[in-house]
């Protein structure tokens, strides 16, 4: 499922990335230098505490909040019985707000991302900017886009707090707009179905639970970022949110060091492309040595796969070979892409061992010669034992 959900995040970002460089020009794309991504339990205080946020590094924009970019027929109906919407448009409209001038210094927002298709669109977003800003050396060596900081922040309440803050909060918006229309001042709030109804409360925390909460943990591979307990008043929360950011900015690398280590490609980028360039080189084989190719085959069949059978359990095989066909160069890399492409993974170390070979008679003198070994290490996901009780 998982693989599924990466493959639609790449589909739906090369869309949305080729919208806007169609639309603005990839030399006019200008994306925050730094993001502030909040996110957490409803009723976890993310509209109350974006504030703290801005003010943490002086951003003057309004936040992003990604429910009130959501105004489509389908997407208010979704909202209003407590259903995420559709990754695609939620994508779209935030990756277009994110370009608007506004937030050029940066941006805090509030409720991306929240699906696992969202969380590796963000990915693939942070990647595609590092790689712009890698790129973007001008004449005098500056950089004219800086290196993206992405700071994620999740706020997190447990379910009973959070629907009793839902319904308060539902409460509160009523009396509001009961006093705005005898006043004739003011002007009055939305009020959300699921902050009138526990059930409905209880619902959307449970959502939060089942397609945001564990997606969000995935990110703690990238990105640095801590769960912060919101149970507690608004001003120790405060002080939690800015120990933790003060904490994050601790941690990201400098413009400089950036651009140092930025001509080393990272490893996404390497293994972008690596099926497409296996396949190039296997057909290459079949095409300009199909004899050789044929016979590497052959001996992975009767040789090596017996051994490797051996071992399904633990994954993992090492298997030793003197067939002085790999003294040739291209046999070797033939035998490590006929394996990679079967799912294996295979490494080859050469040694060479000393070994006596004759005696000269003559002065009793033993001759050595150069015994050259192949170390082949194959891995390969191993099979579970079960154990009953």
């Amino acid at each position: 499922m998982q693989d599924l959900e990466i493959k639609d995040a790449s589909i739906i970002f090369e869309i949305v990335w080729s919208e806007v460089v169609k639309e603005y020009g990839e030399e006019k794309l200008l994306f925050p230098s730094e993001i502030f991504w909040v996110n957490g339990a409803p009723g976890a205080g993310k509209g109350t505490h974006t504030s703290t946020m801005m003010r943490f590094r002086d951003f003057t924009a309004k936040p992003i909040i990604i429910s009130e970019l959501l105004q489509s027929d389908e997407a208010v109906k979704r909202k209003s019985a407590g259903v995420l919407v559709g990754d695609a448009e939620v994508c779209s409209l935030l990756l277009h707000r994110l370009l608007h001038p506004h937030y050029a210094r940066g941006a805090v927002v509030d409720g991306f991302p929240r699906t696992m298709v969202q969380v590796e669109f963000l990915k693939l977003l942070f990647n595609k900017l590092n790689e712009i800003s890698s790129n973007s050396l001008n004449i005098m060596g500056l950089r004219r886009i800086r290196k993206p900081n992405f700071h994620i922040l999740v706020l997190f309440v447990d379910e009973e707090e959070s629907v009793r803050r839902q319904i308060n909060r539902g409460q509160q918006a009523i009396a509001h707009n009961k006093e705005v229309e005898a006043s004739g001042i003011g002007e009055k709030v939305d009020v959300r179905p699921t902050d009138l109804d526990p059930a409905k409360a209880r619902n959307r925390y449970r959502v939060f639970k089942e397609k945001t909460y564990e997606p969000l943990k995935s990110l703690r591979e990238i990105f640095h970022f801590h769960f912060i307990n919101t149970h507690a008043s608004i001003e120790e929360c405060r002080e939690r949110i800015l120990r933790e950011m003060e904490y994050q900015s601790t941690l990201e690398l400098s413009q400089h060091t950036f651009d140092r280590l930025s001509h080393i490609p990272i490893a996404s980028k390497i293994v972008e492309h690596a099926r497409q360039k296996l396949i190039e080189r296997l057909e290459e084989y079949e095409r300009d040595d199909a004899i050789l190719f044929q016979r590497i085959i052959s001996i992975i069949q009767t040789k090596f796969m017996p051994i490797i059978e051996r071992h399904a359990i633990s994954g993992r095989a090492y298997i030793n070979s003197e067939d002085t066909i790999f003294l040739r160069e291209k046999a070797l890399a033939m035998l490590i892409d006929i394996f990679s492409e079967r799912g294996y993974h295979a490494a080859v170390d050469v040694t060479q061992i000393e070994i006596p070979h004759k005696i000269e008679v003559a002065t009793q003198t033993i001759i050595t010669r150069i015994k050259q070994v192949y170390q082949v290490s194959i891995t390969f996901a191993g099979s579970e034992i079960r154990r009953g009780r």
